[in-house]
């Protein structure tokens, strides 16, 4: 008997090994290589050749977006000057046409077709231009492209990152970089919650901000590469940005303790003011989307701390409603409030406890991270639109980073939330990862772009096709190797001067070293300058004012590690985590400052 079994087995081992490979197998291992993977490739005979003669075809208006978008990240990436023209097209041309006839690409969708010429269709603009960026990244791989077709359509809608420069300021190139390496990988949401500098609300601009000037610089080049930017601020928990200096719309407790973080929604006045900064911000952003947050307003604390929210509740709701049903009542009135200018609410998880009587309203796309009582299946079947938003996809600056290589080999995609495994994807938007600033000073940003790449080509991958294309993360990872950088993209890790001892104008001598993320260290005989004095916010001084100082040389600490950025002749001094420039005072002391606050020094060097 054993001896029949094994005999079998054999016999279904062998016919697996020698039965055909499937053709969706078959074309995936012989496609060109793509982040994402392409898994839908028929090869052809010969190869497309790009050249110097090569030019961009395209007659209608959204064809000729998107080809002027391509001749310029095609020269941006050292391929020549090709022109955009209209008519037939020759032998080494390339093709852009927007066909809205072609519905079965869906929205984002195209087909890209390589032979003596190659065209590129999409039955919408967005579609033709994600087509532009296969054909960049197998020209980043040499100029000559295998003949063959492809049709490439996502199996998510929303693919995407998420960045908190709530806090502490990330520079405007390091986010220019990320959307352009979201959008060379197919990703299509950046959520970014951070502080735009008030006109209405001034005595709310504690560092951190943005100017609008900055904002809407940087929304451009999103609505040019097709990632929609959707701004949040976050409420009515984590509002200590917005609300340090408003006392009067502080959460208060039975013991009279305000606290800084919590907005106080029983408030009339929190409401409008919320949705001021609301108003204030849709100056700048474009986006048909608003993220309120509303995570850890009570998370590890107890309603019962704060009577008014249930006596809120009830007087609205009747004696039946519970504390949360004030907190579910702000979600909401934010939520009617955006939907009448034609805004979606997005928010955090973990306030659905399930301690509410009043419903969220369904059209409220719910960001699932935590994993709480409700789970994603139960939203789902409810009928809100969940995404995943898991913890096991952040980065935490100078804390937890997502294990991107174990989540590739378990081919983890958008339907394992943190708690709950689904069996389909109904329902299901997407998901993302998240950056959050919890130790600021624990990593740079240059630090963090190179744990950032690997995880956002492995959300690209999961979001939009096979989340396991090669067999192993090696082979994976190597895709990005590939085809490399975006068009555009900025070396942010350059340092303008050579390592040696400087005088910087008449202020100090200091030798300055490249370190090894891209800054420098000053060192002289006092010490190496640092910023260390202050209030410390996420463990970082981001007071304007705050003097520098020579303290005792340390390798590990990033507050001693500085941007030498060019400027009129000279350099400014920036501080690598606080992300202010240093001005020196008449009385001899430098000292740190926004740029728009305070004139910056420019330090001559000799």
């Amino acid at each position: 008997m054993r001896k029949r079994l094994r005999f079998a087995a054999v016999v279904a081992l062998l016919t697996l090994l020698l039965a055909p490979v499937p053709a969706v197998a078959r074309e995936a291992r012989n496609a060109p290589v793509t982040v994402p993977a392409l898994t839908d490739w028929t090869p052809g005979s010969g190869s497309y050749v790009f050249g110097t003669g090569t030019r961009l075809v395209a007659d209608g208006t959204a064809d000729r977006r998107v080809a002027e978008t391509l001749a310029g990240d095609l020269r941006a990436a050292g391929h020549g000057t090709p022109v955009v023209v209209r008519g037939g097209a020759r032998p080494g041309d390339i093709v852009v046409d927007v066909k809205p006839s072609r519905t079965s690409l869906g929205a984002e969708g195209y087909e890209l077709r390589a032979g003596r010429s190659l065209s590129i269709t999409g039955a919408t603009e967005t579609g033709a231009f994600y087509g532009t960026r296969t054909l960049l990244q197998l020209l980043a791989q040499g100029d000559r492209i295998p003949a063959g077709r492809t049709v490439d359509v996502p199996r998510y809608k929303e693919r995407g990152v998420g960045v908190c420069a709530c806090y502490i300021h990330i520079t405007l190139p390091w986010l220019e970089n990320l959307v352009r390496e979201m959008s060379y990988n197919k990703l299509n949401q950046l959520l970014v919650e951070l502080k735009v500098k008030s006109d209405a609300h001034p005595e709310a601009n504690t560092w951190g901000y943005y100017t609008k000037d900055e904002i809407r610089r940087l929304v451009a080049l999103g609505d040019k590469y097709h990632v929609q930017i959707i701004p949040e601020i976050n409420s009515p928990g984590h509002m200590d940005p917005w609300i340090e200096n408003r006392p009067d719309l502080q959460l208060t407790d039975v013991d009279g303790n305000r606290q800084p973080a919590r907005l106080d929604v029983t408030r009339p006045g929190a409401f409008d003011y919320y949705t001021s900064l609301m108003d204030e911000y849709a100056q700048v952003f474009t986006a048909k989307s608003w993220h309120m947050g509303a995570d850890e307003y009570m998370l590890g604390s107890d309603y019962s701390k704060y009577p008014q929210m249930l006596e809120y509740a009830q007087e609205k709701y009747g004696s039946s409603a519970t504390p949360q049903d004030a907190y579910i009542d702000f979600i909401n009135r934010v939520h009617d409030y955006a939907a009448g200018k034609g805004v979606k609410l997005r928010i955090w998880n973990d306030g659905l406890t399930g301690a509410n009587t009043v419903p969220v309203a369904k059209d409220t796309t719910v960001e699932h991270w935590l994993d709480v009582a409700v789970k994603p299946s139960r939203l789902i079947a409810q009928g809100y639109s969940v995404m995943n938003a898991a913890y096991s996809l952040y980065l935490i600056r100078g804390g937890f980073h997502s294990d991107t290589e174990s989540l590739y080999d378990q081919s983890w995609d958008p339907r394992s939330f943190d708690g709950e495994k689904l069996t389909s994807a109904q329902g299901v938007t997407g998901a993302k990862i998240s950056l959050w600033p919890d130790n600021g000073r624990g990593e740079t940003e240059n630090e963090v772009a190179v744990r950032l790449w690997p995880a956002l080509r492995h959300i690209a991958q999961a979001t939009w096709g096979d989340p396991h294309p090669d067999a192993t993360y090696a082979g994976f990872t190597a895709r990005g190797t590939a085809i490399g950088h975006a068009p555009g993209w900025r070396d942010l890790t350059r340092v303008p001067v050579a390592d040696g001892t400087y005088r910087f104008g008449q202020s100090f001598t200091a030798a300055v070293q490249r370190t090894a993320d891209g800054y420098v260290t000053l060192r002289s005989a006092a010490g190496c300058l640092a910023i260390s004095g202050g209030k410390l916010t996420l463990n970082v001084p981001l007071q304007p004012g705050v003097e520098a100082t020579w303290d005792t040389c340390d390798a590990t600490n990033t507050l001693q590690r500085w941007e030498l950025e060019p400027a009129a002749g000279g350099y400014r001094l920036v501080n690598a985590i606080t992300q202010m420039a240093l001005a020196a005072t008449d009385d001899g002391r430098i000292v740190q400052y926004p740029a728009d606050q305070h004139t910056p020094t420019v330090w001559h060097l000799s």
